[in-house]
């Protein structure tokens, strides 16, 4: 899926930049009360100001949607 989300111009990561490499799941998801499974399967998006302005969160849903939808096929 993340590399489908990069295809479609969307930057996204399976963890933090300070986590990068670790198997373990997010601290701060974990510090939140988050599951430690749902935390371990979480996916970070980054929005810049220019990347998806106006209708960011919409936009993403639809993209992600889109990229599910064409691992899954």
């Amino acid at each position: 899926v993340l590399l489908e989300l990069e295809r479609r111009g969307v930057v996204s990561s399976s963890g933090s930049a300070c986590a990068a490499g670790s198997d373990e799941p997010s601290h701060v998801l974990l510090a939140c009360g988050i599951d430690p499974v749902v935390a371990q399967t979480s996916v970070r998006f980054t929005l810049g100001h220019a990347g998806l302005a106006g209708d960011g969160p919409e936009r993403l849903a639809a993209l992600v949607a889109d990229a599910v939808a064409s691992v899954r096929s």
